[in-house]
This record gives structure tokens, sequence and C-alpha cells, in this order.
């Protein structure tokens, strides 16, 4: 494996670009709402309750990034999940997140029946 020192930079970079795409709390409900399956921009501005220019430039994003797949239907454009890969991240950083709160949860209880005795 490659050490952090012999990774070229513009590798580090990509990555981290990648990995900013998940930053945006409106791209990871866009996201989730696009587990679904295929929806236009109507449907997704609706269902964020935000304006289509908001909406349009998150989606920009992920197609860019590759992440989402787009095709256009008369005046509509309807966007799709091409990297599936991006869920697997998602599930994988809930599922940290639930196991760090369940464990601060025991924390909190173990505290209470402490100062209970």
């Amino acid at each position: 494996m490659p050490t952090a020192n012999t990774v070229p930079q513009e590798v580090v970079q990509q990555v981290a670009e990648y990995f900013s795409i998940l930053s945006e709390p409106m791209r990871l409900r866009i996201l989730n709402l696009l587990r679904e399956g295929e929806k236009c921009v109507q449907e997704l501005v609706e269902a964020t309750a935000t304006s289509q220019a908001n909406v349009s430039k998150h989606l920009k994003v992920m197609l860019q990034a590759g992440i989402l797949s787009r095709r256009s239907e008369g005046t509509s454009a309807y966007y799709k999940v091409e990297d599936e890969l991006i869920f697997e991240l998602c599930n994988l950083v809930c599922d940290r997140l639930a196991t760090r709160i369940e464990q601060q949860a025991r924390h909190f209880r173990d505290f209470s029946l402490a100062n209970k005795e």
C-alpha cells in the first residue's frame, strides 16, 4: 500500500472532491429521494421545499462527479443515481454514527444509574 507521501496530490484532491459531495445536507436529501428511483427536477423541488435554482445547482455538482445521470423528456430533466456506491458510503457513515450515539446513550444511562445509588 502506498504511503501518504507517495500518493500524487491530484489523486488526493480527487478523493477529497468526491467526499465533499456528501458534505452538503441538501445533496444528501436529494440522494435520499433518488434512492427510490428516477425523479424529475420539479419532483425534487417539491419534495425538498426549496427553489429550482438550488436543486439544479446540487444536481449539477453530482452529475459532474458521475454520481447521477440525466435524461431529458420534453421540457423536463430526469435524474437518477448512476453510482450506487454513494449509498454504501452513506450507510457506512450512518451505521458508524448510530453506534456512537448508542455508546453515548449507554454512558448517560450508566452515569444516571450511578447517581441513583
